[in-house]
């Protein structure tokens, strides 16, 4: 079965505590929270005080997508504050291995990003470092976007190389995943669907999540 990462980008950010009883007593695999910085995509989101009221809220895996310039700077930061997962963009890293090394010294789980434009065989050389490989399906910074199609060509390419590598390396698709097109996401490869809109603006939040859990 398929993991299920709702994105707390669409939550109720007045009644986050709501929120997250809900996704408690849902079938939700992780909690994914989505961290921007104004410079690296075109939107601010929530910080560290956000993440660390989240953490205190659930005992599931907190997901934590880092669309920051710099991200090295903070990692230590996002650990403490309760991050089980990082996964910074390859395009604003250009220490990578760096990066994912120290993410792995902190004792997290390393992920990294690419954007819609960026090819799959750039991961050639770091795939086999990385425990999960976040796809985005829309264009990073604002939820509620439609899917890119292409993006099931790059999910076919990764799970390819994936394969040929032996790993075992989760595919996560963040963006546009509606209970429609998950099934072809999930079919072409995809091991972690995040959703937000689709999840937080259904009438039965939890019956959405199983729905998409039962895939």
């Amino acid at each position: 079965m398929p993991i299920i990462a709702p994105s707390l980008l669409s939550a109720d950010f007045l009644n986050l505590q709501k929120d997250c009883t809900m996704l408690n007593e849902s079938d939700a695999d992780w909690f994914h929270l989505d961290v921007m910085d104004g410079s690296f995509v075109p939107n601010i989101s929530f910080g560290f005080p956000i993440i660390e009221k989240v953490r205190k809220a659930t005992t599931k895996i907190c997901d934590v997508h880092l669309m920051i310039l710099e991200p090295g700077k903070y990692a230590e930061a996002f650990k403490k504050a309760g991050a089980d997962i990082l996964t910074v963009h390859i395009e604003a890293c250009p220490h990578l291995h760096r990066n994912i090394q120290q993410i792995k010294g902190l004792g997290m789980r390393a992920g990294v990003a690419l954007n819609p434009h960026t090819p799959v065989s750039l991961l050639l050389d770091i795939i086999d470092d990385v425990d999960m490989v976040c796809l985005m399906s829309v264009n990073p910074g604002f939820g509620g976007q439609q899917f890119i199609p292409n993006t099931i060509n790059k999910i076919r390419a990764l799970k390819h190389l994936i394969k040929d590598k032996g790993l075992h390396t989760l595919i996560e698709i963040d963006g546009g995943v509606t209970l429609e097109n998950a099934p072809a996401i999930l079919h072409a490869g995809a091991d972690v669907l995040v959703a937000g809109n689709t999840v937080f603006k259904s009438d039965d939040p939890q019956a959405t999540i199983a729905a998409l859990k039962s895939l």
